[in-house]
């Protein structure tokens, strides 16, 4: 898709996070406390990044995942705003979802934290 097709299927908000690389507010989003039987996927593209089994509370904000479906997401090492963080972006499109840590309470050790406007989600039927 070109960025004109983007922004014509994209909320402004949805645009700045997945686009341009933006944050949403923490603990604003639609699907922090959400835990329903699904997928989660990409926002921009349809693209399904998480099942909802990898899906935990981690009480930063974001929605936060300790694994991905194998192959949705690619990672970057990210220098902005003073930090050193690992961009996490769907593979598909490019688009960016949030950043992933080394800091989850589950066995993995990993915490995908992502926008919830990066994503929408699939109930299983």
């Amino acid at each position: 898709m070109t960025e004109k097709e983007y922004k014509d299927k994209l909320t402004p908000e949805q645009y700045y996070v997945l686009r341009e690389k933006g944050t949403e507010r923490p603990f604003t989003g639609e699907y922090n406390t959400h835990y329903e039987d699904g997928v989660y996927s990409c926002a921009a593209c349809g693209n399904d990044l998480f099942k909802s089994d990898q899906k935990f509370d981690s009480g930063c904000g974001w929605p936060s995942f300790d694994d991905e479906i194998e192959g949705a997401i690619e990672r970057k090492r990210d220098t902005t705003h003073g930090m050193i963080r690992t961009e996490i972006m769907c593979s598909n499109c490019g688009s960016h979802l949030g950043h992933v840590f080394n800091d989850g309470p589950t066995p993995s050790g990993i915490r995908h934290c992502v926008n919830s406007l990066s994503l929408e989600f699939k109930k299983e039927e």
